[in-house]
């Protein structure tokens, strides 16, 4: 226990292993600090529970394996291996790495009803999550590419 603690606080959110992040404490920072290490657009979305326009993300129709972290503070969310084309604009997800990296709350902004998707570390908006995805678990994840940092896999670790 004393151990995991330590893990998570030295590695202040990052990927302490392969997709798995010690849980413990948060990344907690002000307004003012948020906008000084994003960028504004990136700052809208992931602290303000903004949406990127649809099919302007740079990660949508994106192809390469590897790991979507969360841009606050590099939370390993979701693997290429669990991305999928919905049609919708962004980039979808049938699972998250893990159900620890993200927490879900209800949205009912705009009059609707959602799920509202966030990182379990920094608590960045990253989108909303859909019952109408693929198997194996009938979900879809619809995350703003501006709220990802992509981590590439390299040779060595496949």
């Amino acid at each position: 226990m004393i151990l995991l603690l330590w893990i998570t606080v030295s590695s202040r959110g990052k990927n302490v292993g392969k997709g798995v992040l010690a849980v413990g404490e948060k990344i907690i920072r002000t307004e003012e600090e948020w906008k000084e290490i994003l960028t504004p657009e990136q700052f809208r979305v992931a602290r303000k529970g903004g949406t990127e326009l649809a099919f302007s993300g740079q990660y949508y129709n994106h192809k390469e394996e590897g790991t979507y972290n969360c841009v606050c503070c590099g939370n390993p969310l979701f693997s290429s291996e669990a991305k999928y084309d919905s049609g919708s604009g962004w980039p979808s997800f049938y699972e998250p790495i893990s159900s620890e990296n993200v927490l879900t709350r209800e949205d009912r902004s705009f009059g609707m009803k959602r799920v509202e998707v966030l990182c379990s570390v920094c608590d960045a908006h990253l989108g909303h999550v859909f019952p109408d995805g693929p198997p194996p678990t009938g979900l879809r994840y619809c995350i703003n590419s501006v709220a990802l940092n992509f981590e590439k896999v390299e040779q060595e670790d496949k």
